[in-house]
Formats: C-alpha cells, sequence, structure tokens
C-alpha cells in the first residue's frame, strides 16, 4: 500500500491568474522492521487542474450531445480527470508528469512539487440555484497493470473582472528592490501579480463619493438616503444612513437586505420569461416612527461568490428596500419641559399603511484569497490509499 498525500500549503483560495502550488507525498508506511514489509512500485503519476459545470435540469436548457464513454479500462494510462464527474467539463490545464517509476522501500517517502498559473479564462468556483462551477486539482497515479486512481483536491477560484493594469508598468531589471532582504527572484516574480492585482482591488473599492437619494411614495418625501460607495469587497461592510426629519410622510418601519440575482441567459432558459432567482445574505430590519435618522450596516459574506457573467449565467448583486409608511400623520408623544413623572406613551392601536420596495444595484468584487481561505469549506488537503 502507498499513501498519497495532496496539501495546498498557502490555503484553498486563489484568484485567477495565480500560481497554484501544491505538494504531494507518496509513503510506503509499512516499517523496515516489519515481516511482511516490501518495497512498492508507481508506474507514474500527474496531476491537473478543471472546472466542472453542472446545471439544473428545470432551470438550464443546454443543447444536446452525445453520450461519452465514462468507463477507463484497466490497461488505460491516459489520465481522464474528470471521470465519474457529476456535469461537463468546461476548463482543464495540461496535465504535468511527477515522475515515472517511482520505487518506494519501507517506511520511504518522497515529496513532488506541482505548481500552475489558475486560468483567467474561466468562470469562478460558484454555487448557485441554476448552476454550479466547481474546481479540483486531480492527480492520477498507476501501478503496472492496475487501473488509474484519482486523488481530487477541491480548491476555490475568484475571478477579478474588468481591473485596469498599473499605469506604468515596472521591468523585472529596473523594479525597485531591497537590498538587505535577501529574496528569491522566482518568488518574486510570482507574487508580483497578485500583489498588482491586490492594489488595483484596493484602490477601486477605496473610493468614496456620497451618493444621496430621495425615498418617495406616491403620497410625497419619506427620507432622504445616504451611502458612501457602491463597489465593495468580500468581506466588507455596507452602511447606509437614513434622515427621516427631512420626510413628509411618516416612515414606521424599514428593512434593508444584500441580495444576488442569478439570471439564466434567455437562449439557455428552460422556459421563456423564467424568472430571477434571488438569494438574501444578509436582511436588517429596525422601527424607525417618529425617529430623525438611522443607520444600518450589513457585511458582505467572505464565501459568496462575486458578480459575474458567462455565456449560460450571470450573477449580479443589489440592496433591497421595503418601506411600511403611513397614510396618516401620526402625532408623537409630548414630553414636558418640567415633567418630573415618568409617562408612558402608547401608540395607536391601528393605523392605515402603504408598503413599498426599491432595488439599488451594487457590485461585490474579490478580496485577498488569503482571508477568503478563513472561512473555506475546503481545506486544501487530501490523502488517498493505493
Amino acid at each position: 500500500m502507498i499513501e498519497v498525500v495532496a496539501s495546498m500549503a498557502r490555503g484553498p483560495v486563489f484568484l485567477a491568474g495565480e500560481v497554484l502550488e501544491c505538494l504531494i507525498t507518496f509513503t510506503n508506511p509499512m516499517s523496515h522492521l516489519s515481516t511482511s514489509a516490501s518495497s512498492e512500485m508507481l508506474a507514474w503519476a500527474s496531476a491537473q487542474i478543471h472546472c466542472q459545470f453542472h446545471a439544473s435540469e428545470s432551470r438550464v436548457a443546454l443543447p444536446t450531445q452525445g453520450t461519452k464513454q465514462d468507463v477507463q479500462a484497466e490497461s488505460d494510462t491516459v489520465l481522464i480527470p474528470s471521470r465519474g464527474e457529476r456535469g461537463q467539463c468546461v476548463l482543464d490545464t495540461p496535465p504535468k508528469i511527477l515522475f515515472c517509476d517511482l520505487r518506494l522501500d519501507p517506511g520511504e517517502s518522497k515529496t513532488y512539487s506541482y505548481s500552475e498559473v489558475v486560468p483567467t479564462d474561466g468562470p469562478p468556483s460558484f454555487r448557485g440555484q441554476a448552476v454550479k462551477y466547481v474546481y479540483k486539482l486531480t492527480i492520477g497515479c498507476q501501478r503496472v497493470n492496475s487501473p488509474i486512481k484519482l486523488l481530487r483536491v477541491p480548491f476555490r477560484v475568484l475571478v477579478l473582472h474588468g481591473m485596469p493594469e498599473p499605469p506604468f508598468p515596472q521591468d523585472e531589471e529596473v523594479a525597485p528592490s531591497n537590498p538587505f532582504l535577501e529574496e528569491e527572484e522566482g518568488s518574486r516574480r510570482d507574487t508580483r501579480p497578485l500583489e498588482r492585482a491586490l492594489d488595483m482591488l484596493m484602490i477601486t473599492t477605496s473610493r468614496r463619493c456620497p451618493y444621496m437619494f430621495n425615498i418617495t411614495n406616491v403620497r410625497g418625501k419619506v427620507a432622504k438616503f445616504c451611502i458612501f460607495k457602491t463597489v465593495y469587497r468580500l468581506g466588507e461592510d455596507i452602511i447606509g444612513t437614513f434622515t427621516f426629519s427631512e420626510g413628509d410622510i411618516p416612515c414606521i418601519q424599514y428593512s434593508v437586505s444584500l441580495q444576488s440575482e442569478e439570471e439564466v441567459q434567455e437562449q439557455y432558459q428552460r422556459r421563456p420569461g423564467q424568472a430571477v432567482s434571488v438569494t438574501g445574505h444578509g436582511r436588517h430590519l429596525e422601527s424607525c416612527l417618529h425617529t430623525a435618522s438611522s443607520h444600518f450596516s450589513l457585511p458582505v459574506p467572505l464565501n459568496v461568490t462575486p458578480g459575474f457573467t458567462t455565456d449560460i449565467v450571470t450573477l449580479r448583486w443589489r440592496l433591497h428596500f421595503e418601506f411600511v409608511t403611513a397614510r396618516e400623520p401620526v402625532e408623537a408623544p409630548v414630553v414636558l419641559q418640567n415633567q418630573s413623572e415618568v409617562t408612558v406613551w402608547t401608540g395607536a392601536e391601528h393605523v392605515d399603511v402603504d408598503t413599498f420596495s426599491w432595488d439599488l444595484p451594487i457590485k461585490v468584487l474579490p478580496t485577498n484569497p488569503t482571508l477568503a481561505s478563513y472561512v473555506s469549506q475546503f481545506t486544501g488537503t487530501n490523502s488517498i490509499n493505493i
């Protein structure tokens, strides 16, 4: 028996275009003192990245495709990373050979390093109601005259769309460096695209410009709403303020929800005029009668998917507001200036109300993949015995 362990040391979340590194260790766990101990042989091992796409049959109508044979003969030596997986393989990288003809004596282990750039032309990791995109690193290995064994390590990919390049990119030869720090040129070159993307991401999401909105219904002005930006990173707080003192219509209650909209492209919809799938990711509810001003704070979860578009689906983000207003003025409690006794104000038992809603589109962008790794459902590690 040989134990195979794959581990992504930096974590299970990566930006598209970043270098994924994984250490793969092959161990013969038998002790050399055991009477049944013997050397173990592996013919070869290779690894590659692939992305699986799965669509809900009740929501997505895909073009019909011919059936594919998903059976691998025992003598076959071709690695098919998506073998046995649900859905279609929409993206894969060229396989990389880790070794050929590996011999492990009892108690011996050998570690191989796999590195590959996460493709930039693929979709992000996403588990929606209509479609799913799942990334995996698949390691295939085979004994002589035995079937191929597959070890899969799932990971998450964040895609940064539409980020501008720095205005003055620096060449490797003229880039400033610290002479007091020892740094390998290769590692510095690998981390530079990630640092550049994170810098541009920080600049884009740090820009603040107050946006003012007058909240009105058919009866008049309800409040003034202010939000300081409409572009957020994963993990950021969305903060907004209401000024009800500038309104003419009493607002009894309001709620704000962070929602994502998953829309299947028209040509792939199962039914004409198919409704958009809406998912809530947080809600703030507050009673605000006789309140001059109020505010809310909604965090953008680290485990959600930023907005994106593919040929089949589009994911958008929005803030959904709901207001409950009174049709008639509601008398406020009166507190006398010299009043010393405690008084209790009782609200009206019956109030005629109106309700209305409003949607404000926002943009949600990725964040530092190291930060997103802390809440990932993946561990970045997996093992198999062969």
